[in-house]
This record gives C-alpha cells, structure tokens and sequence, in this order.
C-alpha cells in the first residue's frame, strides 16, 4: 500500500495569489503547495481522498491513468470542488465515479453540481455514484479497507480514515474520546497543522505536535499547511524526532 501526497497546502494553496513573503517566492519545490488531497494505491487500485480545485494537475503530475473512488473528508470547496474533472476517468473507465461521504456531505454535492444530478443531464457532464459512509461503519473500497473517524473542523463534523496501520486526519480541531479509540496502534499519522497561530477551525503547529505525542505514532507527517507556517526546509529542521513537514508528491507506504 503507497499513500501519495497529492496537496499539502490549505485551502488557497501556495503560494497564495499575490504575496511576496519569503514561502510564496521561494523556489524549493516542497514549498509549492497544491490543496490538500491524499491518492491511496493498493495492486493497481487507486483511491483519492478529496477533490479539490487542482484534482486534474494532481492527476496528471501523479500520472494517474485509473480511479477506482474519489472518498470525501468534508464539503468545503477546497475538498469537493474539482469534482467536474472526474470526466474523463468516465471515459477512459466507462462507468460512474463512485463517490463516499456522510449524507450531508453528499447532498451539499447534489447542490452544488446540481447538473450531474439532473434527470437528462447534458452529453459530456461528470457521472458520479454517490455512496454513503458514516463514522460508525468501516467500509471497502477497491480492495482498501477503511476505518473512519470522526473529528471537529470549528463546528463541523468531518472525517478522517484509518488504514491500516496509517492514519490521515486533515482539517482537525478536536476529537472526542471514543474517535480517539481508533488510532490506537497505529504506525503512520497523518495530521493537519495550519500555522503557529491560534485558529477556529484547525491544529496550529504546538497543537498537532501536542496531539503527536499522545497518540505515539512511529512517523508523524503535517499537512494542509499555510504560507504563515514559515519555510519547509527552516522548519522541518526543527521539528522533533519522528514529525516531518508533508509535501506534494511525498509517498509513504503503510500496510
């Protein structure tokens, strides 16, 4: 099982249109960041865990020529909103994207694609499957089983997923106990720190390493990760043993 990077940055990406600081013109490649999405791949099956605005550059730099799922953590438009681009995996593929997510995830995509969804829908529009989960019920896709868990981004109820012995939670602010339960023995974290700051909706960097610590992976790696969170190589220098800024294109394997 290989867990590819595909984004790692939030949800305006890096660098941010605009802005002249020092991790916006940097030319280190790993201080590009494309909005945050994860491709999963087991014996030739491919997973993506959401969809963003840069779906189709992510698919195209990974070389993905097959995609079995598209799973869903949330319906912010940062997550959900290059769904259009599962277009030609309907071609290539002949058939419809199944599509995971919570019921109001879902129905938040039926708003806001209300076209794929119509009874003609038009020649050429996306043809997607939608296929409900919730956070009490493990499921299989492609062959690749997952756990989900359910956390808090501000108010809203998002996922995170366990497989195997890797976890991938983005967009965290708090997690209650009995979801904690599900991380238990696992190997690789993966766990979203926006920047040093205090912030609403996600971990800042003191709080995902503070979280890193109690849950006791052997490798940690941080995602969705701001321009105000400073220089990769400036900062990953200095995190501790184990914790690793994520980047696009990193791939990591689980089992």
């Amino acid at each position: 099982m290989t867990f590819t990077f595909l984004g790692t940055g939030t949800s305006q990406g890096v660098p941010i249109i605009g802005c002249e600081c020092e991790v916006c013109t940097s030319t280190d490649p790993r201080d590009k960041r494309l909005r945050t999405s994860l491709l999963v791949s087991h014996e030739s099956r491919n997973v993506v865990i959401d969809c963003g605005p840069d779906f189709r550059q992510q698919m195209l730099r990974a070389k993905v020529k097959h995609l079995d799922a598209v799973v869903l953590t949330h319906e912010h438009n940062d997550h959900i909103i290059g769904l259009d681009d599962v277009r030609p995996f309907n071609f290539l593929q002949n058939r419809h994207m199944p599509l995971y997510g919570t019921l109001p995830v879902l129905e938040e995509v039926r708003e806001r694609f209300s076209y794929i969804f119509e009874k003609n829908p038009y020649p050429g529009a996306p043809m997607i499957a939608p296929m409900p989960i919730a956070k009490e019920f493990d499921f299989t896709v492609a062959g690749i089983h997952f756990r989900p868990i359910e956390m808090m981004h501000g108010n809203l109820p998002v996922l995170g997923f366990r497989i195997g012995d890797f976890a991938y939670l983005t967009d965290m602010k708090t997690i209650d106990e009995v979801e904690k339960q599900k991380l238990a023995g696992i190997k690789t974290l993966v766990v979203n720190a926006l920047h040093h700051s205090w912030h609403h909706s996600h971990l800042n960097l003191e709080e995902a390493l503070a979280f890193i610590e109690e849950i006791q992976p052997e490798q940690a790696w941080l995602t969705h990760i701001s321009h105000r969170m400073g220089l990769h190589e400036v900062v990953n220098r200095k995190l501790p043993k184990g914790v690793g800024l994520a980047w696009d294109g990193l791939v990591v394997e689980g089992f």
